[in-house]
C-alpha cells in the first residue's frame, strides 16, 4: 500500500507574506508530495481571493495537486456556488470541507450548521469534486463524547466525503484507538495523519495553552527541559516528529499530512529522515 506524504500552507493577505509563501511552496513541491492543502480563515474574502490564489499557482503553475479549504459557518449557499465554479474553471476539483471555527462576536450564516450540511450541498451541486473532511482522533471539542463524535463522522463519509485528515496529535496510541473506532463504525475511507513539529518556544506556549491534545510525559519533558534553549527545542522537536511518523508508518497507517506552518526547512528535514518510507507522489483523492 502507498504511503504518502502532504503539506499544508496557510497564506495571509499581504503581498509581501504572498511572495514568501510562494518561496516555501516552491520548497515544499520538490519533496513529491501527493498534495498540499491551502487554509483559509473565516473571513469570506479569504477563500475568495487569497486561497484560491495560492491553489491555482500550486496546481497550475508547478503542476502539484490541491485542496483548497472550504469552512462554512460564514459562507452563504451562493459564497459557496460561487467558490466551486472559481475552483472549476482552474481545474481544482478536490476540497477539504470544514464547519469551521466560530467567532464569539460573530454571527454564523446558518446555511451550514455542520460539515456534512457543506458537503451534501458540494455533492448536490458538483458531484464530480473529491471532498475531504477533518476527524479528530481526541473526539471534536464540541461532541459530548466518543460516540457522537464517530456518528457525526461516520454521517460524513456517507453523505459523500472520500478521505479524512486528522487534527494534529502527540500520541500515536490514541490514533490508533481512533482507527479502530473508525473501523468497527464502517469508516472505510482513507484517513491521513496530521503532524505538526514544534520547533519554537512560541508554538509550544501556543499549544500548551489553546490545544486539547493530549501530551504525552516524553513530549512534554521535551518542551520542559529545552525551554530556553532554542536550538536544542527545535532539534528535539523535530526528532519527535520523526518518531511519530516512522511508528505511524511502520504500523500500517496510509499516509502523513504535515502541518508546516509556512516553514519549507522542517518539511525538508522531516522528508530527508523519512523519505524513503514514503511512495512516490500519487493522487490523493479525484484528478479530473
Amino acid at each position: 500500500m502507498d504511503r504518502l506524504i502532504s503539506f499544508e500552507v496557510f497564506p495571509s493577505n499581504t503581498q509581501d507574506d504572498f511572495t514568501k509563501l510562494v518561496a516555501t511552496i516552491q520548497e515544499l513541491a520538490k519533496l513529491n508530495p501527493a498534495f498540499i492543502s491551502v487554509t483559509c480563515s473565516n473571513n469570506n474574502q479569504t477563500i475568495d481571493q487569497i486561497t484560491i490564489k495560492v491553489a491555482n499557482y500550486i496546481k497550475n503553475e508547478l503542476g502539484i495537486e490541491t485542496i483548497a479549504h472550504l469552512p462554512a459557518a460564514y459562507l452563504s449557499k451562493a459564497q459557496v456556488k460561487r467558490t466551486i465554479e472559481n475552483l472549476t474553471r482552474l481545474g481544482i476539483y478536490h476540497v477539504l470541507a470544514l464547519r469551521g471555527d466560530t467567532l464569539p462576536n460573530l454571527k454564523p450564516v446558518h446555511d451550514f450548521l455542520y460539515a456534512s450540511d457543506l458537503i451534501i450541498y458540494i455533492k448536490t451541486i458538483a458531484p464530480e469534486f473529491s471532498i475531504s473532511g477533518a476527524c479528530y482522533p481526541e473526539v471534536h471539542p464540541d461532541s459530548p463524547n466518543r460516540i457522537s463524535d464517530i456518528q457525526a463522522l461516520k454521517l460524513k463519509c456517507d453523505v459523500g466525503c472520500d478521505s479524512l485528515i486528522s487534527q494534529l496529535f502527540f500520541d500515536n496510541d490514541l490514533f490508533y484507538e481512533f482507527i479502530e473506532r473508525c473501523q468497527l463504525a464502517g469508516i472505510d475511507v482513507p484517513i491521513l495523519a496530521g503532524i505538526m513539529p514544534i520547533v519554537n518556544r512560541k508554538q509550544a506556549i501556543r499549544l500548551v495553552q489553546t490545544t486539547k491534545t493530549n501530551l504525552p510525559r516524553k513530549f512534554l519533558a521535551i518542551l520542559e527541559k529545552y525551554e530556553h534553549n532554542p536550538k536544542a527545542l527545535g532539534e528535539a522537536g523535530l526528532a519527535y516528529a520523526v518518531d511519530q511518523i516512522v511508528d505511524l508508518l511502520t504500523q500500517g497507517v496510509g499516509g502523513v499530512h504535515l502541518y508546516t506552518m509556512n516553514n519549507a526547512n522542517v518539511a525538508e528535514h522531516i522528508y530527508q529522515q523519512t523519505g524513503a518510507l514514503f511512495a512516490t507522489a500519487s493522487c490523493f483523492g479525484q484528478e479530473k
